[in-house]
């Protein structure tokens, strides 16, 4: 069993940046590939990125990418989503979460084939 804590979020001016972090416990991290996921309000959770448990393979959705990067730490056993060029749109409640099997593309934004979950840390970005 794996629990995962996320914090950085906050309120930020379009524009800057903000840096996520996902902490894990629990269990061993590098059995885990670990995902980014957002919700705004009435909306369906939307996948970001996605990396495996090396660090080598990295995913993301056309929404965010070449603004959001997401890596992690094995020896801190934590992942990190680096958010730049942030715009209100951007706003939303951010959820890591963590898969025990290997990532494969056709399955990155279901949320269902994560096994874990973080509580959600609420990002909010103002023009």
């Amino acid at each position: 069993q794996v629990q995962l804590v996320e914090s950085g979020g906050g309120l930020v001016q379009a524009g800057g940046s903000l840096r996520l972090s996902c902490a894990t416990s629990g269990g061993t991290f590098t059995r885990y590939a670990v995902a980014w996921f957002r919700q705004a309000p009435g909306k369906e959770r939307e996948f970001l990125a996605a990396i495996n448990w090396s660090g080598v393979s990295r995913y993301y959705a056309d929404s965010v990418k070449g603004r959001f990067t997401i890596s992690r730490d094995n020896a801190k056993k934590t992942a990190y989503l680096l958010m730049d060029s942030l715009r209100p749109e951007d706003t939303a409640v951010y959820y890591c979460a963590a898969r025990s099997k290997a990532l494969i593309a056709t399955m990155l934004g279901i949320p269902d084939e994560y096994d874990f979950w973080g509580q959600g840390t609420q990002v909010t970005v103002s023009s």
